[in-house]
């Protein structure tokens, strides 16, 4: 596949990216041989490689689930600047 100048002038405003006319030349020639690295990677025979969630997955260590002490509101809101109706009083973001 590849690209004709309209194509890359079109790319590069969707990418809002300012190409001069000494550019586009350039810019094509690379797009087009990207376009044709995607193709050679989609000849590949993928069915049987098990999908993967990313290339380094160590196992993640779990914990105990140990039902611990619950109800400590007072001691919580002890460690806080201001407390309000049992709550932590932060700052206003939105207004």
């Amino acid at each position: 596949m590849s690209l004709n100048q309209e194509a890359v002038k079109r790319i590069a405003t969707l990418a809002r990216l300012k190409l001069d006319q000494t550019r586009i030349g350039p810019m094509q020639q690379d797009l087009t041989h990207i376009l044709h690295l995607i193709n050679q990677l989609n000849e590949v025979d993928t069915a049987h490689v098990e999908p993967m969630a990313g290339v380094n997955t160590p196992a993640m260590p779990f914990r105990a689930d140990d039902v611990t002490e619950g109800n400590l509101v007072d001691q919580i809101l002890a460690n806080a600047p201001e407390v309000a109706c049992n709550m932590f009083v932060v700052p206003k973001v939105v207004e």
